[in-house]
């Protein structure tokens, strides 16, 4: 199983979000770089940049923050948060991340994106589906919309895509375990997925027990800049 350290930006600085509200923010680090640095040096290998304005703007804002760390590190960045355009699409690689993560617009503009993986490939792009009750949400996690998770995950698994990241908001940030049974059903239908995990991370145990269940990677924010996980754990985890 893959740990996957997560960077939320909102003004160019590292903070986390508890369940998706904007009121409820943690500042941790002024320098994203020096963060990702961090990571680097523990033998991390992959970062998950998420730029939090872009995705309550509609539009990327943190650029900067992305080509600082694709230059500064050796990281395998996935990086995403407000992209609407293909213009959006091509400055995410140009600028050095490995994968485009996209969320919102596999609801709303389907044909959009579908027409991105044309271009570029679907491996290229890492989709994200945040849910609340198994139902997805969007813009930041601001509106939920009436589609299945499982429905989603189903239709786009047709389109192409290789792996895709779940988060149950409502356990986003407050280091209440994660949702293990969502997971464990999504696994159960999808044996194939390239399926990560997001959310509700506390502990180490909460580690083994999402790589128990078959997750193939897992994103954790919050838990490591809390401490109640260290980076010397995450490296003698792999």
């Amino acid at each position: 199983m893959e740990i996957i350290p997560a960077i939320d930006l909102i003004d160019g600085k590292c903070v986390r979000l508890t369940e998706g509200d904007f009121t409820q923010k943690t500042i941790y680090n002024e320098s994203p770089l020096e963060v990702a640095k961090q990571f680097e040096a523990a033998g991390i290998n992959r970062l998950h940049l998420v730029d939090l304005d872009g995705a309550k703007a509609g539009k990327v804002q943190n650029w900067k923050v992305l080509e600082s760390i694709t230059r500064g590190t050796s990281l395998v960045v996935d990086f995403g948060g407000g992209i609407k355009t293909v213009e959006e699409v091509q400055k995410v690689f140009d600028l050095g991340a490995r994968y485009a993560t996209v969320g919102s617009i596999a609801v709303k503009n389907e044909s959009t994106l579908l027409e991105w993986f044309e271009k570029y490939g679907a491996e290229k792009f890492l989709v994200g589906a945040d849910v609340k009750d198994e139902k997805l949400a969007i813009g930041g996690w601001l509106e939920t919309t009436g589609i299945d998770i499982i429905d989603f995950i189903s239709k786009y698994m047709g389109y192409g895509i290789r792996q895709l990241f779940c988060t149950d908001v409502r356990k986003d940030g407050k280091l209440e375990g994660p949702s293990l049974d969502l997971y464990r059903k999504i696994i159960h239908h999808f044996p194939q997925l390239h399926f990560i995990a997001s959310g509700g991370v506390s502990s180490m145990d909460d580690l083994y027990s999402l790589k128990d269940i078959g997750c193939k990677g897992v994103i954790v924010g919050k838990a490591i800049y809390e401490n109640r996980i260290t980076l010397g754990e995450l490296t003698a985890m792999k």
